[in-house]
């Protein structure tokens, strides 16, 4: 039986196949496209879950979309009524984009991809993003937490699977919104709405929650985990353009200019951006309330999420925890729930926004609409596209791109550890795209972080950001054999958990990818 899940039409629009259970693929249109977050019909991300697995549309059996679009139409109508005539240009862009495309999701599946009605299923929003957490972990039963912005009316969920059954106790709904409330933040710290959430919680190290005090004053939170925001603070529920009112500003300042370099005092003034300007003290000074304002958000956001975990714990008595949701992509939170919950296991949706919604609502189908068995456990991310060397041979050539070809293994990685010995950044391409937003092996860019400059280099090269934002490291489980580097006369580790290589120092086993 073959099941495609697809969503799309708010951020990163995707697609995931199962078939007997086994999911077979899943990658985002962004991948495809190279636009970020690519929202549209994921046309492209369809074709290739298709090809990998050996099928056409007609074989499907079902397809399912991971929310319902007319519950969330409901939401917006209700919603822009009770704000009029404030919520005007609300109204008006959701009768052009609704009227024109998300509300006939059923009549485009059929055209593109010959699917009768009959076998086009649709699924809540928070139901797929429970089912995408639980029914690929390991776990048979588990207490389930789903937190976001807002899917059609629910922002968060605490529900509890059992077997092949999912099922939610306690919903949050809009506009009380933990997710929006980071978003909020978000935009008032400078950052693009749903793209620049992580890089608050970047910047929140550098910063105290020095305003962790104003900004319970935008959220209360009850003794059950449950919270309620001052919506005088906010405008997305009435604005297309702003997240925040002028009550936000009255509280915490002007926003933050994002065309004005951040930096400060601890986290250093990088080469790339150029002279050191002469009114540095003034800007770093400035960045500082920024900083802190972003550690108190962040401070205030790992309060409320440890609540829910502990209610979840409450209301189930389980001690696993499964996560899903845009804002279970907050790491430094899912640290201290693992830490300070009563949790002993805790499974995270690898792509726990809106992309993942595609798995979730295909295993919703299978195993709740269709009764059928779970087999399937997710133990890696890599279900994306795949390009052999054959293929890559063929771009270079088409695009008069030089290259060189290395057939020895051993050969190429002497050169891959040398060069990162040098100093030098490499690109490490491998295998099958991860499935989700975060770089786990097989798309990396691979440095030596013993380098004091390291940091600096990187940037300049490749990523042109903010000193701030933090570089993820690989670190190998466990050695299996060693070999030495002859620039720096260190040791190199290969470990299970990764086919690459890299300079680590003595006794170490970490670098940044």
């Amino acid at each position: 039986m073959n099941i495609l899940g697809i969503s799309c039409y708010f951020h990163d629009a995707a697609a995931a196949l199962i078939s007997d259970g086994q999911l077979v693929a899943a990658a985002e249109e962004e991948r495809f496209t190279r636009k970020k977050h690519d929202y549209d019909f994921p046309q492209r991300a369809i074709d290739f879950c298709l090809h990998a697995g050996g099928i056409a549309a007609a074989d499907l059996d079902y397809v399912v979309f991971f929310e319902k679009p007319f519950l969330k139409f409901e939401r917006l109508l209700l919603c822009t009524m009770q704000m009029f005539p404030r919520s005007y240009r609300v109204f008006r862009e959701a009768m052009i984009t609704w009227l024109g495309d998300k509300l006939w999701i059923k009549h485009l599946i059929q055209h593109r991809l010959g699917v009768p009605p009959t076998r086009i299923l649709f699924n809540e929003h928070h139901l797929s993003h429970a089912a995408s957490a639980f029914f690929c972990s390991p776990f048979q039963e588990a207490a389930i937490l789903t937190v976001d912005g807002v899917g059609e009316w629910a922002t968060a969920t605490i529900g509890v699977g059992h077997g092949t059954q999912v099922r939610v106790l306690e919903e949050i709904h809009f506009p009380h919104s933990l997710g929006l409330l980071y978003s909020a933040f978000t935009a008032f710290l400078g950052f693009e709405v749903n793209d620049g959430e992580y890089k608050v919680m970047g910047m929140a190290p550098f910063g105290r929650p020095r305003y962790l005090d104003k900004v319970y004053r935008l959220i209360r939170v009850h003794d059950d985990g449950s919270f309620e925001l001052n919506m005088d603070y906010f405008a997305f529920h009435y604005s297309t353009d702003r997240t925040f009112s002028h009550r936000f500003v009255d509280l915490f300042g002007p926003p933050r200019d994002p065309a004005i370099p951040f930096f400060t005092d601890s986290s250093g003034y990088p080469a790339y951006y150029g002279t050191r300007p002469a009114n540095y003290d003034e800007v770093a000074r400035a960045n500082q309330h920024y900083a802190d304002v972003a550690a108190s958000i962040q401070a205030a956001t790992e309060e409320v999420l440890l609540a829910m975990a502990r209610r979840a714990h409450d209301r189930t008595g389980l001690t696993r925890l499964c996560m899903a949701g845009g804002v279970a992509l907050n790491s430094v939170a899912n640290a201290r729930i693992l830490r300070e919950a009563p949790f002993e296991e805790i499974f995270i949706q690898p792509a726990a926004g809106d992309g993942g919604g595609a798995i979730g609502a295909a295993l919703y189908a299978y195993h709740m609409v269709l009764g059928q068995p779970r087999t399937f456990i997710m133990e890696h991310a890599y279900w994306g596209e795949e390009h052999d060397g054959a293929a890559i041979e063929r771009f270079l050539k088409q695009e008069c791109i030089p290259y060189e070809r290395c057939q020895d293994e051993d050969r190429l990685i002497a050169r891959v550890v040398d060069h990162l010995c040098q100093g030098c950044v490499v690109g490490w391409f491998q295998g099958r795209a991860e499935w989700g937003p975060r770089a786990l092996g097989n798309r990396s860019i691979l440095a030596d972080p013993r380098r004091a400059d390291m940091k600096d280099i990187v940037n300049v090269k490749i990523k042109f950001r903010e000193p701030f934002r933090p570089f993820a490291p690989s670190v190998l489980v466990e050695p299996q054999s060693t070999s030495t580097c002859p620039s720096r006369n260190v040791t190199t580790l290969r470990g299970s958990c990764c086919t690459s290589w890299a300079c680590s120092p003595p006794g170490g086993t970490a670098f940044p990818a």
